[in-house]
């Protein structure tokens, strides 16, 4: 089975609360919507089992983005001393920063701020509309709408045509006061496969809401786990 998910924020614990939810497993594909790291304690060690496992792709989110932002400024004020420039981006991560190495810093690198399949786009932010109100393909998408646009999560941007395009950013709570997935099903369409809806819009503000949602691709069912009240992983 195929599922999307977005905005993690180094939950790492509950991660793979949702995983067993939905019986991962070998042959099965998680399809990741970037803000894998911060806010939550274990985003390096939820980086790298996301990084090391094959059925697992990701895109760059706008906090990934920041990190290497800060990664690239540091190398370029220290070219050769390789052992800082790690420390200090060990910092970054005040919960499990000691776990970071040029393993994951490479592998964040090398994401690229989209994936796009034959019936979905996966991007981190939304994509945007052209005049006739299509789809901007997401190759000629300016990059810091990929990854900041706040427009295209609003109930009223739906797309003339084009893929369904799955997405976070922005918790679905300031659309519809829930933290749940929201799929928008095209009209006359029944929501029961992935063609049928024009977007998906996956944040559900764990880092609020203690709720970490996916979706299936498959099977178009959404999947919860929530943190316990008062907790944090």
């Amino acid at each position: 089975m195929r599922y999307v998910i977005s905005d993690m924020h180094g939950e790492y614990a509950l991660t793979m609360r949702l995983l067993d939810e939905i019986k991962f497993s070998g042959g099965d594909e998680l399809y990741v919507c970037g803000d894998i790291v911060d806010k939550g304690a274990q985003s390096v060690r939820l980086l790298r089992f996301l990084l090391g496992e094959p059925g697992v792709r990701c895109v760059l989110g706008n906090h990934e983005y920041a990190f290497l932002t800060y990664y690239w400024a540091l190398m370029k004020a220290s070219p050769s001393d390789f052992d800082e420039v790690l420390e200090k981006l060990r910092g970054w991560f005040p919960g499990d920063g000691r776990l970071l190495g040029w393993d994951e810093v490479d592998g964040l690198e090398a994401l690229p701020l989209y994936i796009e399949e034959e019936q979905f786009v996966c991007v981190h932010a939304g994509l945007p509309l052209d005049g006739e109100n299509r789809l901007v393909p997401p190759g000629s998408a300016r990059e810091a709408v990929l990854l900041e646009d706040r427009n295209f999560m609003r109930p009223q941007v739906v797309p003339r045509e084009g893929k369904c395009v799955c997405f976070g950013h922005t918790p679905t709570r300031y659309v519809c006061g829930e933290d749940r997935i929201l799929a928008y099903a095209r009209d006359g369409r029944r929501g029961e496969t992935v063609d049928d809806f024009y977007k998906i819009h996956l944040d559900t503000g764990v880092w609020l809401s203690g709720t970490l949602g996916c979706f299936c691709i498959d099977d178009c069912t959404a999947h919860y786990v929530k943190r316990p009240s008062g907790a944090r992983e």
